[in-house]
């Protein structure tokens, strides 16, 4: 049976949908933060909730390879592709929203500052660990190895999240960890967590959809 044919899965569908256009009109008719950034200043609302997202699917890889390799359930595998996938695709969106947003916050679309560039190495560890997925030889052992690659991966995660504390300021365009948000005008931190659940909702279905193909695959 189809994955949508489910009512529980269509409501799943049908919130998404709702949420991710609410969050696309609040980002294309709301005034910017910062005027001099003009439209480009609202990608922060999708930038910043895009890269939580990301880590928190890469969390989730972390998580369903610790049970893949202690209970050897396929099942588990499964959910660590599909997160592994979906997180991957947002990192995407990371650094194609980052320059966007770089260029006239900072006057360069890639300054190779610590967080961009801890970011990028992440994404290109997973497309070596989709490249051990496609070429690596006999499954049961490539998912133990990308089982190991993603829990080694997510090492990265707390890096790029503390980067700005690592190196100098005079090496970094990103402002330090809560300066994002001003306490005087709490509107944009709301909508950043309201950005931020829509993207838990709308990732949360694509890895529930992508783990069901996945298993139909398995078992034909």
């Amino acid at each position: 049976m189809s994955f949508f044919n489910y009512r529980n899965n269509l409501i799943h569908a049908a919130v998404a949908a709702a949420l991710a256009t609410i969050n696309i009109f609040i980002v294309l008719t709301l005034d910017p933060p910062n005027l001099a950034q003009g439209v480009f200043g609202n990608i922060f609302y999708i930038h910043v909730p895009v890269a939580w997202s990301a880590f928190l699917l890469y969390f989730a890889v972390m998580v369903c390879g610790i049970f893949f390799l202690t209970k050897k359930s396929i099942e588990w595998d499964h959910r660590g592709l599909a997160c592994a996938e979906v997180g991957t695709l947002f990192m995407f969106l990371v650094l194609t929203t980052g320059p966007i947003w770089a260029k006239p916050a900072w006057g360069l679309f890639w300054p190779w500052e610590p967080r961009l560039t801890t970011s990028l190495v992440l994404f290109l560890i997973f497309l070596g660990y989709f490249m051990l997925r496609q070429f690596g030889g006999n499954p049961e052992q490539v998912s133990r190895y990308a089982a190991v690659v993603g829990i080694l991966a997510f090492l990265d995660v707390p890096l790029i999240f503390l980067s700005v504390k690592f190196w100098l300021p005079e090496m970094q365009s990103h402002p330090q960890v809560g300066q994002y948000f001003d306490s005087v005008n709490p509107l944009p931190t709301y909508l950043v967590i309201f950005s931020f659940i829509s993207l838990l909702v709308l990732s949360s279905l694509m890895v529930r959809f992508r783990t069901n193909i996945l298993s139909m695959k398995d078992a034909s």
